[in-house]
């Protein structure tokens, strides 16, 4: 992509349009009086002189500071915006055995990652989450769209890939949630941040156990509402094509409905638990053992079917936890 051509031929309202973090750097510069219906070049040069002379510079700096800054911010953004698919060349074991494994996905699609406590299934975020390149204790290789990555391009792209929940989910800024969300959707250069802020609360609503309002604070929020309010966030507002999961059936939340949620926002989703139901409703699953990746199931119509059985299991559970959060007896014939 040609900046300098872009912005030179270019009306400067189209310019805003193309990257909506320019009106950042006229406002910090001072300059929101310019003509937008003219290119920036011309457009400065009908700007006050004395007022360019007072920041020390000239319209050829101006320019050329423009530039640098819509590359610096747009770049890794765009390239994030690029990533179709992530493929895990296999390392080694605890013991140095090769894991001798390959496997590809793709926008939309969810892996799983099962295996005992303390076999390695946060190590294998870990990999993702950094981009490994053989440089991590796995020997692990990640690919975006079947190539490796240079030491350049894993700096340029480092938080713009990769988006990751975590079991806990702290928060410390004293923040109702719409001023969080909005303070989310401005950072993100939103087009419509009022209606991207509303989607995020209903959506979050919609996932935890106990709805909250949009004045709540969010340092009031439960684990549960806290991390709904983050799966929506994340599905919504955030250009990263990569969610890392850990453990999501320990957030008090609708699991499935949120895993459906990220990949249906186009995600390329891994996560990492021990639910049944979780796992089977991915369309692959990494099984890891010792450390390393032992087996890569794709699931089938079979599996799916024996899903509609635990799924059964899974809301007599929920029926149970129900009553007993809202101060029923549990009796035989409720079992």
């Amino acid at each position: 992509m040609d900046l300098y051509n872009i912005v030179e031929k270019n009306p400067l309202k189209e310019i805003i349009s193309l990257f909506p973090i320019s009106e950042d750097f006229f406002a910090n510069m001072n300059l929101g009086d310019l003509d937008d219906k003219l290119p920036l070049p011309d457009a400065l040069e009908r700007c006050d002189e004395s007022w360019i002379e007072e920041l020390g510079t000239d319209i050829d700096e101006l320019l050329d500071e423009f530039v640098e800054f819509l590359e610096a911010f747009s770049s890794p953004q765009d390239k994030a915006s690029q990533i179709d698919s992530i493929t895990i060349m296999g390392g080694f074991d605890k013991n140095g055995t090769a894991e001798n494994a390959k496997i590809t996905v793709k926008r939309g699609e969810i892996l799983s990652i099962v295996g005992p406590t303390g076999s390695g299934k946060s190590r294998l975020l870990a990999d993702i989450e950094c981009m490994a390149q053989g440089d991590t204790p796995t020997g692990r290789n990640i690919k975006l769209n079947g190539a490796l990555m240079n030491d350049e391009e894993r700096f340029e792209l480092e938080g713009q890939l990769v988006a990751q929940l975590s079991q806990n989910m702290n928060f410390v800024m004293d923040l109702s949630v719409k001023e969080f969300l909005e303070m989310h959707a401005h950072s993100r250069f939103s087009s419509d941040p009022e209606g991207i802020t509303e989607r995020c609360f209903i959506c979050a609503n919609e996932l935890a156990g106990e709805r909250f309002t949009i004045d709540t604070k969010v340092t009031q929020l439960s684990g549960g509402q806290s991390r709904a309010l983050m799966i929506a966030d994340t599905a919504f507002m955030s250009s990263s094509p990569i969610v890392l999961i850990d453990e999501i059936e320990n957030a008090g939340i609708d699991r499935r409905k949120a895993i459906g949620i990220l990949a249906g926002n186009d995600k390329i989703v891994f996560m990492s638990t021990h639910d049944p139901l979780l796992a089977l409703s991915a369309d692959k699953r990494i099984v890891i053992k010792n450390g390393g990746i032992w087996k890569i199931i794709e699931t089938s119509d079979e599996e799916r079917k024996s899903l509609e059985h635990i799924e059964k299991l899974d809301n007599s559970i929920m029926n149970i936890r129900n009553m007993l959060r809202y101060g029923e007896l549990i009796m035989p014939e409720n079992i």
